[in-house]
């Protein structure tokens, strides 16, 4: 068994957890809307292509909260390109976030073992011991009333 097969099995995992949300609320990314206020820019690096679509979800960084069905804040959905990308999450108020990302590269809006990827928060390791669901202290951080950029590392089967 290859060392990468734990690693890509909690990828698989973190796709499908972040593609089951169904609540909170979607907006469109406004960059306009980091430039003042509780707000996280999110950096994305290595989208492998330009096909589909990205999904940005934002929770608070509670164990209750994380990765929890209906539990996400915002979503924001935007075309897939090639290398990197920024998107801007708005945030209700000051306090401590976790943030998920989800590469749909065929865009059909279900969870493809084999092709779609992810990406949390702090960039923490993903593996079958974990289920792909770090815990909420290894992906949260704090924002005050200023934005706050983070940089996400995507990762793929």
């Amino acid at each position: 068994m290859s060392k990468f097969v734990p690693a890509l099995f909690g990828v698989a995992l973190l796709t499908f957890a972040v593609a089951t949300q169904a609540e909170g609320q979607v907006i469109s990314n406004d960059l306009s809307k980091c430039r003042s206020g509780p707000s996280t820019l999110v950096q994305i690096s290595g989208v492998k292509a330009s096909s589909g679509k990205i999904r940005v979800q934002s929770y608070r960084g509670t164990s209750a909260d994380w990765l929890a069905k209906g539990r996400w804040i915002n979503r924001i959905e935007v075309p897939a390109r090639a290398g990197s990308m920024t998107v801007c999450v708005p945030l209700p108020a000051a306090g401590v976030y976790g943030i998920a990302v989800r590469h749909d590269v065929n865009g059909n809006g279900k969870t493809d073992l084999t092709s779609d990827g992810g990406g949390m928060s702090n960039n923490p390791s993903i593996n079958v011991f974990n289920l792909g669901k770090p815990s909420y202290k290894k992906t949260a951080f704090s924002v005050g009333d200023a934005p706050k950029a983070i940089s996400i590392s995507m990762k793929y089967m």
